[in-house]
């Protein structure tokens, strides 16, 4: 198993980088970098009237890899392409608190859990030192290679393959929402550039 973490400071307000993160994964100018996203559907949205806390839950569909030869034979024909990649659903959930400016996102795996299993949870809050004005942004991730848990050699390479793509689109992701967030700026003061 292989668990990282990561934290980045966004220079900018709660506000300003929920709302882009929201956007990251549909936006049209976000394609290119997150070209391993396939598919988002939202799935349900509910404002709780009692707490005002925001709940929701998308479908997500990325492209793997390509997936090691061991693994690519261990799925039915027609979940790999040509090129030993494979498609995987996940599910993401988010917990929005506006009032006490908290979100809390977990995406996890629902297809080819019987090959890998993914976790990945986030939170984003108000920065400690400049809350007004910065954003705290903390990823942990969990994967998991279930059917070489015993040739652990093995699987630990798997996992390290996966965790260093992760890491890669972890870094893109973030790339896009310091965009979106530059683009919410200057939108907010009246100059929003024509591209996003």
């Amino acid at each position: 198993m292989v668990v990282y973490t990561q934290e980045h400071v966004y220079r900018h307000p709660w506000d300003r980088v929920t709302a882009a993160a929201w956007r990251k994964v549909t936006d049209p100018a976000s394609r290119t970098a997150l070209s391993h996203v396939a598919d988002v559907h939202t799935l349900h949205r509910r404002l709780d009237s009692d707490t005002g806390r925001l709940h929701a839950a998308r479908s997500i569909t990325v492209r793997s890899p390509p997936l090691p030869f061991i693994l690519r034979r261990l799925l039915p024909s027609a979940a790999a392409s040509a090129n030993g990649a494979a498609l995987c659903h996940c599910v993401e959930t988010s917990l929005v608190d506006a009032q006490s400016r908290a979100m809390d996102v977990v995406v996890r795996n629902v297809s080819l859990r019987g090959l890998i299993e993914v976790e990945e949870r986030a939170s984003y809050r108000p920065h400690p030192d400049r809350p007004d004005e910065w954003t705290q942004f903390r990823q942990e991730t969990t994967i998991r290679c279930r059917p070489l848990a015993a040739l652990a050699a093995v699987a630990e390479k798997v996992e390290t393959r996966c965790a260093e793509r992760f890491l890669q689109n972890s870094a893109k992701g973030r790339e896009v929402v310091e965009r979106i967030c530059r683009y919410l700026e200057a939108e907010s003061a009246g100059a929003a550039p024509s591209a996003v």
